[in-house]
């Protein structure tokens, strides 16, 4: 559990369950309060709550269509008297919460931002060639300001601190979040031949100070198996024509 303050200064409660493999966050709003949350994200809803949609956030500055994947329209959820937001990720896997403090922003993978606190600021980051290298999204979104952030992952999260200087490498699939004082580069994992044949292509070098959320299982992956397991068109007509 922990607290998320709203814009008017009141503290709500945040209590996250069924974790890892299938986390629910429920967050109590209280009277005069508000939560921002991702479109689509809502699972339950109990006592006073209204539901505004907007662009809110700085999301491309009101750009109002979706990149990598996302949407970005945000649903703000206040109350009057008091009430409580549930709210899940779109695959199985975790939610954590994080503080944003001002000192360093938030860069959250595309798809991984579920909802936050109305005084932080989401901004996209186009993410240009990096981003479409990496084969994690186009776009990166920033945190930043002062307040609670919830995080959704596909697998549990994992936290980790680098120490300056120090560098860790991830598949770019199970990338969450780093904070912005830790630098970053896509690079290929090994030469051509491994990238295309020894099933690890392209991963996120990372250079400390600062944390970095990890996630166990890649949606990349997840994404070529299920392509995998999906008959072609071609491969249908096939079987129906030898019937």
């Amino acid at each position: 559990m922990f607290v998320m303050p709203t814009d008017e200064g009141m503290p709500m409660k945040t209590d996250i369950s069924c974790g890892p493999a299938f986390a629910i966050a429920e967050i109590h709003v209280p009277p005069g309060g508000s939560v921002r949350v991702e479109a689509g994200a809502m699972a339950m809803m109990r006592g006073d709550v209204t539901i505004t949609t907007s662009t809110k956030g700085g999301f491309m500055k009101g750009l109002r269509r979706s990149l990598g994947g996302s949407s970005f329209f945000v649903n703000d959820f206040s109350s009057e008297n008091g009430g409580i937001v549930g709210v899940a990720g779109a695959l199985p896997g975790d939610l954590v919460e994080t503080a944003v403090t001002g000192e360093a922003a938030l860069l959250v993978q595309s798809g991984c931002w579920i909802a936050s606190d109305p005084t932080i600021e989401v901004e996209s980051k186009w993410g240009g060639a990096k981003g479409f290298f990496s084969g994690a999204g186009l776009v990166l979104l920033r945190c930043s300001g002062h307040g609670q952030i919830l995080l959704s992952s596909y697998g549990a999260i994992r936290p980790l601190t680098l120490s300056t200087g120090e560098t860790m490498i991830l598949d770019s699939g199970h990338v969450v979040a780093f904070e912005d004082t830790v630098e970053y580069r896509i690079r290929k994992a090994g030469g051509w031949k491994s990238l295309f044949l020894g099933g690890e292509g392209v991963v996120t070098e990372f250079t400390g100070p600062g944390r970095v959320w990890m996630q166990t299982r890649s949606t990349t992956d997840f994404v070529a198996w299920l392509r995998q397991q999906i008959p072609s068109s071609s491969s249908v007509s096939s079987s129906s024509s030898s019937d």
